[in-house]
């Protein structure tokens, strides 16, 4: 009696394996209306639902129930210009983050460490945001941290004018 129960499961098991291996995943998180101005995850769970071509087994393959965010790529070159005397710890453009090691800036004395976050894709001030960090751990004064933002947008803009020279 077990033994029928559980070679029916199996059974059944195979069978939606092989009737899941039917359906088509085509242009899940397809990006071509993505504005070209922003760095976006292709694997928006958004677009399951309004995605015509998606079958009922695409919502087993949702790589996460949280929304992606656009950045602003002037910001993320900028940025990555600004801070490049710093290293490069870890970057992630779908969410936004770049956090660096310790390092001395060019002419200075003293060693700081970076974390900085763009969540929007807009190029502005409120897009942007850079926490500073010595080597003793305190946070630096918030004039520094001001100066390094707005060498960043500074440079963003250059970008984005330079960007749109071609």
């Amino acid at each position: 009696m077990v033994r029928n129960t559980l070679c029916r499961i199996g059974i059944a098991v195979m069978l939606l394996g092989m009737l899941s291996a039917c359906g088509t995943l085509r242009n899940l998180g397809s990006e071509a209306t993505a504005r070209p101005d922003t760095y976006t995850n292709a694997n928006n769970p958004s677009n399951i639902e309004t995605d015509p071509n998606n079958t009922i087994w695409s919502i087993f393959n949702r790589k996460s129930a949280e929304r992606s965010v656009s950045v602003n790529k002037y910001l993320w070159s900028a940025s990555l210009e600004v801070l490049n005397f710093l290293p490069v710890q870890s970057v992630d453009p779908f969410t936004g983050v770049i956090v660096t090691g310790y390092g001395t800036p060019p002419g200075g004395g003293r060693s700081y460490r970076a974390t900085v976050l763009i969540d929007d894709p807009a190029l502005d001030a409120r897009s942007l945001n850079v926490a500073l960090q010595t080597r003793g751990g305190r946070a630096v004064n918030r004039a520094t941290a001001r100066a390094v933002e707005d060498a960043i947008l500074s440079r963003a803009r250059e970008l984005r004018i330079a960007d749109n020279r071609l």
